[in-house]
């Protein structure tokens, strides 16, 4: 209701600014008229009836500046008052138009400008209404000028016009006023916007765990969150407040990083007496920082706390899986080569036992390479991928290294210009440890296994896609959380390191990898982010 209220007002005081212009161009129109009649004495106006001529104008004047002067002591309804000045134009305005000779002595052309005038202030309906009255008042005094043989000739054509004028003006003035109209409605709201979204982001800013402190180019301090107020040792100035007074020490490396932007990650004692080591970055706002200073504030010892934390869960889980899956097999090989040594002679039961170490040992050999393989992947660089030529030219390769026939591994791309940004090669291994899970669990016959890629759009987040799907047995739902932990396997000469690293590399890439059960087997989907998105960060 407010923001009606308001929107009402500012629509009045609009219309109220607009016939203030309007009758002020009405007293001007009425000045030089007179200024022609009476000054100069020669041209169309008044040449056929001087008498009407004259005192029309001069009443035209009175009137005119009478409207303006009561308009400005007491302002009145815009668009009645509006309505009142056209009518009085338009009866005005066509007598004067008789005096001149007619529709040829071009007075009609000062109600076309009155009429657009008020258009820009009345609605269409009003608006439309007045120059369908003018337009008969222009041709009704043709024709009674005709009727009475009050002048020499008619232009019927020309009022007709002129009539057709009336109407294409106030039509292009509506459609433009509406458009000024729409456009000023749509600054307010862009403004309230704007507003909303300072708003926000002072809220995420305050919810930061990371300190964050915004100086101006006047070394005052602008924005400074909770985090940054509580790791400057909770000082008494915040905003609006100099930087030498907030914290002298970040003042002093904030001096040291203008002389020299190379500096821009320090770590700084910052608090009453520098006890608490803090991490510092400073970015510059702006071309050349001339919009002020971004710092960044880290506490070094949470730091070093979440990534020893991270460090020794993430070796306590790798650790203790190597040793689990390696404890067996070399059990296994303890205990053949112990009857090895037994034997005097190599009899067939032992040629079984150095086939079990060379398994075992293959085995081992195959957790510790997948391992390596893990530990070694680079950071990933991703580029644009058209995934239609890009999963072609892929499922050759794998229906080569998997010797499945074309008609065992199809790919299908919907629509065939898909792209997605991602590492190509590290998506490439996600893909082939997808359809090799799906070639060793199958438990049917060669012939019988299919495997299909699909990729297209999504339609709900309007992201890319890619699903693997096959026709195998599925996996059980109680097994489906543990799908994409290390080492967990349900072949008893599988390594469970194959989902991890593809996972792990999904993460990497910034897609999304989930398990799917479909009535025809198992199906792993791989979501892209959109990239037409702006994520927020």
């Amino acid at each position: 209701m407010d923001q009606n209220n308001s929107k009402n007002f500012a629509e009045d005081i609009g219309d109220s600014h607009a016939l203030n212009l309007f009758l002020s161009y009405r007293v001007f129109v009425a000045t030089v008229m007179l200024a022609l009649f009476f000054g100069i004495r020669h041209g169309p106006l008044g040449t056929h009836d001087p008498t009407l001529f004259g005192p029309g104008v001069v009443a035209y004047s009175v009137i005119a500046i009478g409207m303006l002067m009561f308009n400005l002591a007491r302002p009145a309804a815009p668009r009645l008052l509006t309505i009142l000045s056209v009518a009085i134009d338009i009866v005005l305005f066509t007598l004067l138009m008789y005096a001149s000779g007619g529709v040829p002595s071009g007075v009609g052309i000062l109600i076309a400008i009155s009429v657009a005038l008020a258009a820009h202030i009345l609605s269409g309906q009003a608006a439309l209404a007045l120059a369908a009255i003018a337009s008969l008042a222009v041709i009704g005094e043709e024709f009674m000028a005709n009727s009475l043989g009050l002048l020499p000739q008619t232009a019927y054509v020309q009022a007709g016009l002129l009539g057709i004028a009336y109407f294409a003006l106030v039509i292009l003035v509506l459609t433009l006023s509406q458009r000024a109209r729409d456009s000023e409605q749509l600054v307010r709201q862009r403004e309230t916007e704007l507003v909303d979204l300072a708003r926000l982001n002072d809220f995420v800013i305050q919810q930061l765990r990371s300190g964050i402190v915004v100086v101006g180019p006047d070394q005052v301090v602008q924005i400074m969150n909770e985090a940054a107020w509580a790791l400057l040792g909770m000082p008494p100035s915040m905003r609006h407040h100099p930087l030498e007074a907030v914290s002298p020490a970040l003042h002093q490396a904030h001096a040291r990083w203008l002389e020299d932007p190379q500096q821009a990650d320090l770590t700084l004692g910052l608090g009453p007496a520098g006890e608490r080591d803090v991490h510092i970055r400073f970015m510059p706002l702006g071309k050349k920082g001339h919009n002020g200073t971004l710092m960044v504030l880290e506490d070094v010892s949470l730091m070093t706390a979440q990534a020893q934390q991270m460090k020794l869960a993430s070796l306590g889980r790798l650790t203790g899986g190597i040793a689990h899956e390696v404890r067996n097999p070399l059990g296994a090989i303890s205990h053949a080569a112990q009857l090895l040594q037994e034997s005097t002679e190599l009899v067939p039961d032992d040629r079984h036992m150095i086939e079990i170490i060379l398994q075992n040992s293959q085995r081992v050999n195959e957790v510790i390479e997948t391992i390596l393989k893990l530990s070694r992947q680079n950071l990933p660089k991703p580029n644009p991928l058209i995934l239609g030529p890009w999963l072609r030219d892929l499922a050759e390769k794998l229906r080569q290294t998997c010797v499945l026939a074309p008609h065992q591994l199809r790919v299908q791309v919907d629509p065939e210009n898909t792209t997605v940004h991602a590492d190509a090669g590290q998506l490439r291994q996600i893909i082939e440890v997808l359809c090799d899970n799906a070639v060793h669990h199958f438990h049917g016959g060669p012939d019988a296994l299919r495997i299909q890629i699909l990729a297209g759009i999504t339609p709900e987040s309007g992201g890319p896609f890619i699903d693997v799907q096959d026709n195998g047995p599925g996996i059980p739902p109680e097994q489906v959380e543990q799908l994409f932990e290390p080492f967990f396997t349900t072949r008893s000469e599988g390594t469970g390191l194959g989902l991890y690293i593809a996972s792990q590399l999904s993460e990497a890439n910034r897609i999304r990898i989930q398990y799917r059960p479909i009535p025809t087997g198992s199906c792993f989907h791989l979501s892209f982010p959109n990239p037409n998105r702006r994520e927020l960060a």
